[in-house]
């Protein structure tokens, strides 16, 4: 495994954009109070033993550079192998959501073309799941495939979710969006280098496309298999799946499965203190996330780190980001804050669970 090569691409933007990623790509969007997206498609790659990892970047890659750095936290700061930053293109006329643009691939061939191992992982950021790839390789290379794409059974319909039209395992057509029991594609498959680099030259002319479209008339020469994932995933694309995929880890058997023993989350360390529950306050089935400082009600919630919940205050069914202060009297309740906003007292930021409540970011 350290010889394969994995790429994580970053470079694209969801199709119904909100306030959220306006100043930030999906894979830097804060989760569970103290992770990023990215988080688990590195730590699925580093976890397996994959020691070169490339992130193509976004071109809102302030934040993304911010977290991941030199890779230092994911073992990635080496000096053979290690995290490679990449360039990402701008955008092909393709407004389906790609994932893997045909020319991100193709301007950064130098860096699939210097690696040493046969074969390369490919993931989006933006699906959240904890995976050993071991088993993912170990299927492609029993199967005899030239591509393996990781997928699930659709749990409900998504239109952001790409899905396939399968005939037992083997890929037959690609479809955008995915109806109850489609198969889901989870944006990551395992690929030979030296086919995906054959690849890239058949489809040069129409790199505006994803990889997977430009394949629309070869799925007969091409043997792309699936390899069906049973575990615990959530794909991050708009609102409601971003407040719907932290809302899931309140419950402690989704948690138990995403972070089970052995095979850590890594992200971005932080020296933080603790969280702080004043005299009086009452939290319930939330996520606190360090140096927060709780006087007032919080619950059915995830807080990331520093936030201040004044007395009087109260938070429900909510996700309040990085350093924001709700003050006394303020009720946040069915809303997503983002980072460093001051909720003044005796203000109510109200949605309802059909139609959350967004609170932009506020200058730092």
């Amino acid at each position: 495994m350290k010889k394969i090569v994995g790429l994580i691409t970053a470079n694209y933007s969801t199709k119904y954009p909100t306030a959220l990623s306006e100043t930030r790509p999906v894979a830097s969007m804060p989760y569970l109070g103290r992770y990023r997206v990215v988080d688990f498609a590195l730590s699925n790659m580093v976890n397996c033993g994959i020691r070169t990892v490339g992130m193509v970047m976004p071109y809102n890659y302030r934040s993304l550079i911010d977290h991941v750095g030199s890779g230092r936290d994911w073992d990635l700061n080496r000096k053979k192998g290690g995290l490679f930053i990449l360039p990402g293109s701008a955008f092909g006329t393709s407004r389906t959501g790609s994932r893997f643009l045909l020319r991100d691939l193709v301007h950064n061939k130098a860096f699939l073309e210097r690696g040493e191992g046969d074969l390369a992982i490919l993931s989006s950021a933006s699906f959240v799941y904890n995976m050993d790839y071991s088993d993912l390789v170990a299927a492609h290379r029993a199967s005899g495939a030239d591509i393996t794409v990781l997928t699930k059974r659709a749990s409900e319909k998504d239109v952001d979710v790409t899905g396939f039209n399968v005939d037992g395992s083997r890929v037959k057509s690609l479809k955008h969006g995915v109806e109850f029991a489609d198969t889901a594609f989870l944006d990551c498959f395992v690929v030979g280098r030296e086919f995906l680099l054959q690849m890239l030259e058949w489809y040069q002319q129409t790199d505006y496309l994803d990889l997977f479209e430009a394949m629309a008339a070869d799925y007969a020469r091409v043997n792309v298999q699936t390899y069906n994932y049973e575990g615990y995933a959530a794909a991050i694309f708009n609102k409601d799946s971003y407040f719907r995929a932290n809302m899931d880890l309140l419950d402690p058997m989704v948690s138990d499965e995403l972070f089970p023993e052995g095979r850590t989350i890594r992200t971005k360390a932080h020296d933080n203190a603790p969280a702080k529950f004043e005299r009086g306050s009452r939290v319930t089935n939330s996520r606190i996330s360090g140096s927060c400082r709780i006087s007032g009600v919080v619950s059915n919630s995830i807080l990331g780190r520093g936030v201040v919940v004044e007395s009087g205050a109260s938070v429900n069914n909510a996700i309040v980001m990085q350093s924001c202060v709700i003050q006394s009297g303020a009720r946040v309740e069915n809303a997503i804050v983002d980072r460093n906003n001051v909720v003044p007292a005796g203000t109510e930021l109200r949605g309802t669970p059909e139609a959350l409540f967004i609170k932009e970011k506020a200058a730092e």
